[in-house]
C-alpha cells in the first residue's frame, strides 16, 4: 500500500458534533506505531483529545500491534501526544475550559514527507433534534439526486 494513500476517517464525528475550528497536528509515535499506521491498521472512531499539563493528548486512538515486531511492540490504546505550537495549544485549552467544547480527531493521514498527521476539530455536541435534522437533510439530498438521475 502506498504510504501517502493512508486516510483513516472518523465518519461518526460529523453526525455527533458541530465543527467550529480545524487544526492539523503532528503525533508523537514510536517506530512500530508508524509502521502499523502505514499498513492502515488504526482506528480513531472512539477517540477524543484531552489536556494534561498544558499538553494535548489523543485518548482512545487504537493502533493495532505491528505484525513483524518482536517484544518491542507498542500498547495499542496508549495516550499519544499531539504536536501543535504554543499559541494554538493555549487557544484550544482556553476554549475547552471556558466554553465546554471538546476536541475530536476527524482524519489520520500521512503527509507527503511521510509523517503521520491528525486533523482535529474544536466541536460542540449536537442535540437530538440537530441529529434528526441532519438525517432529514441527508435523506432529502439522496432523494433529490435519485430524481435528477432518473430524468437525465
Amino acid at each position: 500500500m502506498n504510504p501517502n494513500k493512508i486516510n483513516i476517517l472518523n465518519r461518526k464525528a460529523k453526525f455527533e458534533y458541530e465543527f467550529l475550528d480545524k487544526y492539523t497536528a503532528g503525533i508523537k509515535l514510536v517506530g512500530t506505531e508508524i509502521k502499523a499506521i502505514r499498513e492502515g491498521k488504526a482506528n480513531i472512531a472512539e477517540s477524543f483529545c484531552e489536556f494534561n499539563n498544558n499538553e494535548l493528548f489523543v485518548i482512545n486512538m487504537h493502533i493495532e500491534e505491528y505484525s513483524h515486531a518482536t517484544y518491542f511492540n507498542h500498547n495499542p490504546k496508549s495516550e499519544r501526544k499531539l504536536l501543535l505550537n504554543k499559541k494554538e495549544l493555549k487557544k484550544l485549552e482556553k476554549e475547552v475550559k471556558n466554553s465546554g467544547l471538546t476536541i475530536i480527531p476527524t482524519r489520520l493521514f500521512i503527509n507527503d514527507r511521510g509523517l503521520a498527521k491528525l486533523n482535529i476539530v474544536l466541536a460542540r455536541g449536537k442535540k437530538m433534534y440537530d441529529k434528526r435534522e441532519t438525517i432529514k437533510d441527508r435523506d432529502n439530498k439522496r432523494n433529490l439526486d435519485r430524481i435528477k438521475k432518473e430524468y437525465k
